[in-house]
């Protein structure tokens, strides 16, 4: 490209001057930058993140529906949720991410780039595609190289790796390159990710698989126990969201939610009514867990970064930051504020995108010849 335009300027002017090549330069680039498609991917275990342009293009949920018979991709996304608990023999809805890591290789590729066509971008022969895509910060080699697969299934040309902890702190703005610590909290669906970052690196981490998911589990073993009630993955996450609390005393509670199942005795469909308090009560023991894991990575905090994060506390993001409670409890635990970051359910692939504009600054992203 930038050959061609030499030519060109050639052609029109006997002599080039020194102070021409930088605007040569610069008008190569944008050429380039016109065949690029830089994207930034959250691939996570609920919900997939695309973020192209410091904008959010794709928010939908981790999930592919197929045809049996054919093998072929039906749905992908809201679409493909839709159908989810609702489908029979000659449809299965995968989800291809378990506990925050590729489980099935073929429906994460076909999930990836069905979202990527969504966008509707330009997609020429010739475009250059770049990605960032954020991992768990306990993910093996083996599990690394199948998202770099999956990548490379998609075209990409350049993928770089980000783990999660790192990507949430770019993207509520902490300064991640600064001689002082900060713990993030990251509490998506199939991980919660903990992480005292300073200068750069990740000092010391728990990467536990007790999250979203987990909660979602816990309130559909609730309702069968409490209330001899089956519901499906799809109502217990209304719940959730709806009446979800890691506190039994809350300024605000929400009101009552109805919640409708198949009754265990008689096999009729009927309605409950549930609280802030059952969902609280179902959800303590995995909160715990989430509990104790942060307060093993204070135990390995180096005491010099123990008294920065004593000053600055602790940082919530992720979807599990919304659980109403949760960060007064963690506080209470662990006697140290506690702060949830403006977005918590973009602020990963916000981080994401930042580090996609700085490939070449931030040495802590992984590419193929790190691994």
């Amino acid at each position: 490209m930038l050959l061609l335009l030499l030519k060109v300027k050639f052609a029109t002017q006997s002599r080039v001057r020194l102070t021409d090549y930088p605007l040569i330069l610069s008008k190569g680039m944008k050429l380039f930058s016109f065949f690029t498609q830089e994207l930034a991917v959250d691939l996570g275990t609920a919900n997939t993140l695309i973020l192209q342009n410091d904008k959010v293009v794709i928010d939908q949920p981790s999930i592919v529906a197929i045809n049996r018979s054919t093998n072929e991709v039906i749905a992908v996304g809201t679409k493909a949720m839709q159908m989810h608990g609702k489908t029979h023999e000659n449809i299965k809805t995968v989800r291809p991410l378990k506990d925050g890591v590729i489980a099935d290789f073929q429906a994460a590729e076909s999930l990836i780039m069905e979202l990527i066509k969504m966008i509707g971008d330009k997609r020429k022969f010739f475009t250059h595609l770049k990605m960032v895509v954020c991992i768990p910060s306990g993910i093996t080699e083996v599990e690394k190289r199948a998202v770099f697969d999956s990548a490379d299934h998609v075209d990409s040309k350049e993928t770089y790796l980000i783990h999660e902890p790192m990507a949430a702190a770019l993207g509520i703005g902490l300064d991640v390159q600064a001689p002082q610590g900060n713990m993030i909290i990251d509490i998506g669906g199939g991980t919660t990710e903990i992480a005292v970052i300073a200068l750069s690196g990740i000092v010391t981490d728990q990467s536990i698989r007790v999250a979203g998911d987990e909660f979602t589990m816990d309130v559909i073993d609730f309702m069968r126990k409490k209330h001899n009630l089956l519901i499906g993955e799809r109502t217990a996450e209304q719940v959730k969201i709806n009446v979800g609390s890691a506190l039994k005393e809350l300024d605000n509670p929400p009101e009552k939610w109805p919640v409708n199942g198949r009754d265990l005795l008689t096999g009729i469909p009927k309605q409950v009514l549930t609280t802030h308090i059952e969902i609280a009560e179902a959800l303590d023991k995995s909160i715990s867990k989430i509990e104790e894991a942060v307060l093993k990575a204070l135990e390995d905090t180096p005491p010099e970064l123990a008294s920065d994060i004593y000053r600055r506390g602790l940082f919530l993001t992720g979807g599990g930051a919304l659980l109403r409670g949760l960060d007064t409890r963690i506080s209470r635990k662990t006697k140290l504020p506690v702060h949830i970051a403006e977005d918590p359910l973009t602020a990963v692939v916000r981080g994401t995108g930042l580090a996609l504009k700085n490939t070449k600054e931030f040495t802590f992203l992984i590419d193929r010849k790190s691994i």
